[in-house]
């Protein structure tokens, strides 16, 4: 799995389009959590919408850091505070997240988080794991 490329770009939860926030939303994932520190995604809105959402687990450091200090230390000061840090890599909107990699809880809580930032109840939110490596 590769890890993003492009430098990130900051995302306000107010940019992304409304129907994210007043309708059903699922966010499925495109890869296996697997225990990788990615894990590339979609969100489907209740206007058959797209927007590509990816996982991104900001504490994998090998073979290369996948995140700068100052975005590592943004990443978990939202968390503490029970918020999620929305990045843009390569265009595509990217939950980053405390850790090295994912599980289906990690995974659940991410986009339960995005819901919330999203002005959403989570319960509107639900989620697709790919199973398999």
């Amino acid at each position: 799995m590769s890890t993003p490329v492009m430098t990130p770009v900051a995302v306000d939860p107010f940019d992304l389009p409304e129907v994210l926030g007043s309708g059903p939303v699922t966010w499925s994932s495109i890869d296996a959590l697997a225990g990788g520190h990615l894990v590339r995604g979609v969100l489907h809105a209740s206007d058959d919408r797209d927007v590509d959402c990816d996982l991104l687990a900001v504490d994998q450091a090998y073979p290369a850091p996948v995140a700068s200090e100052a975005v590592r230390l943004l990443v978990h000061q939202a968390w503490r505070h029970g918020q999620v840090h929305l990045m843009s890599y390569d265009e595509r909107l990217t939950l980053l997240v405390p850790g090295t990699s994912f599980s289906a809880d990690l995974a659940m809580d991410a986009v339960g988080r995005l819901a919330k930032a999203l002005g959403a109840a989570p319960s509107s939110f639900a989620v697709h794991l790919r199973l398999g490596g």
